[in-house]
């Protein structure tokens, strides 16, 4: 395919996701549910993708187990995304349900004064997730990557924003420096580690393979002595979620890079035991294991 043909192609989604905005804010959850269930059928290469995921991350179960999963997932972005449209609507305290323990993981945390690094996945509603985090009422942030188009990027830095999240882009040649002067100011700074990006990463295992991961939380913990910790909210009802949080407390050796990979590492675990317990909650579309070693050395 042509350049100018993708670029169009491009534009002609972006002009119709911006003009599809204001009715996501007011269809009904269920919509976002029949959404997703359609997607499962309609879309069928995302649908061979998480097929083929999910028989290498769990090969117990059957097909038809796998089936139901794949299907569930889809659901569950379909109503993450309906979420998300209307995120400014809700009352994100009681949407996303913080207990007393958890939150005080997060207070004492922030309270040590060296910033904190909260790792998470696509589980749940993450950006739900983020904005009650925000609520806390602590300096909170997320790096996150621009989107194709600059019109989205916009929309979602303003609605981040909103939510007295701090964004940094990592396309912004600044953002390495805002983010230590962030995280040293006390601030609690969020990366979502679960998916295979171009970026500087780790190969630690997940699912029983070894899976390319970002390594940029575990670098910024190991460099700051900051602490580290795995959060994520589960639906556990319409329209509600319910968050979990743990620190994840590991031997630090004071060498950057082991302590980085150790990290990197826990943090991946914590994200698969989650998926485990939730497998229909995670973007099983995403090709997580696409990187391999013998990619990273024909670049370098």
């Amino acid at each position: 395919m042509s350049a100018w043909r993708k670029r169009f192609r491009r534009e002609l989604r972006v002009r119709a996701l911006l003009a599809a905005m204001p009715l996501l804010r007011v269809l009904p959850l269920r919509a976002g549910a029949a959404l997703g269930w359609l997607a499962w059928y309609l879309v069928p290469r995302q649908r061979r993708l998480a097929q083929a995921h999910l028989a290498l991350a769990l090969p117990e179960k059957g097909e038809a187990e796998r089936a139901r999963i794949g299907r569930a997932s889809f659901v569950n972005l379909g109503l993450a995304t309906l979420e998300a449209a209307r995120a400014d609507r809700l009352d994100i305290r009681r949407t996303v349900e913080l207990g007393s323990e958890a939150e005080g993981v997060l207070r004492a945390l922030q309270a040590e004064g060296k910033g904190v690094v909260l790792v998470t996945g696509h589980i749940g509603a993450w950006e739900l997730f983020a904005r009650r985090v925000a609520a806390l009422g602590f300096p909170c942030g997320t790096v996150a990557k621009e989107a194709h188009h600059p019109r989205i990027t916009e929309v979602l830095q303003r609605n981040r924003e909103a939510a007295g999240l701090r964004v940094f882009w990592r396309g912004d040649p600044m953002s390495a420096r805002q983010i230590l002067r962030f995280l040293r100011g006390g601030g609690m700074l969020g990366f979502l580690i679960d998916q295979d990006t171009r970026v500087a990463g780790h190969f630690v295992p997940f699912f029983g393979r070894l899976a390319f991961t970002p390594r940029a939380a575990g670098d910024l913990a190991a460099r700051l002595g900051a602490p580290l910790v795995f959060a994520c909210a589960h639906r556990v009802a319409s329209g509600v979620h319910r968050m979990v949080v743990r620190r994840i407390d590991i031997p630090r050796t004071g060498d950057r890079d082991r302590d980085s990979f150790a990290l990197t590492a826990a943090a991946t675990k914590e994200i698969e035991e989650e998926i485990r317990k939730r497998p229909d909650e995670w973007v099983w579309m995403h090709p997580r294991w696409r990187t391999q070693s013998g990619d990273i050395a024909r670049e370098s």
